[in-house]
């Protein structure tokens, strides 16, 4: 199953995305569950992420989703995750 992520980060969190950025782009390159990922971007920062995993069930997507090292390093304000089906592309 596709799901899509959509991860909002938290006013003035700019330092917290920085800092993690290394580590979070390890755990997505080699999570094997990637099909695309990048950020959100508002005059000219990036304000959030948008990443399409595939995983077994939505329980999987979660949990993938709370690994990550934005997630736990707070850097969101809110994650939406939805089942994606492609069409496109």
């Amino acid at each position: 199953m596709l799901f899509a992520l959509t991860c909002i980060d938290k006013p003035g969190a700019l330092q917290i995305r920085l800092d993690n950025r290394p580590a979070h782009l390890e755990f997505l390159n080699t999570s094997g569950k990637v099909l695309f990922a990048g950020p959100f971007i508002e005059a000219d920062k990036p304000v959030g992420s948008l990443v399409v995993i595939e995983m077994a069930d939505r329980a999987a997507a979660e949990a993938f989703a709370a690994a990550d090292p934005y997630a736990r390093a707070g850097l969101f304000d809110s994650v939406t995750i939805r089942e994606w089906r492609k069409v496109i592309g």
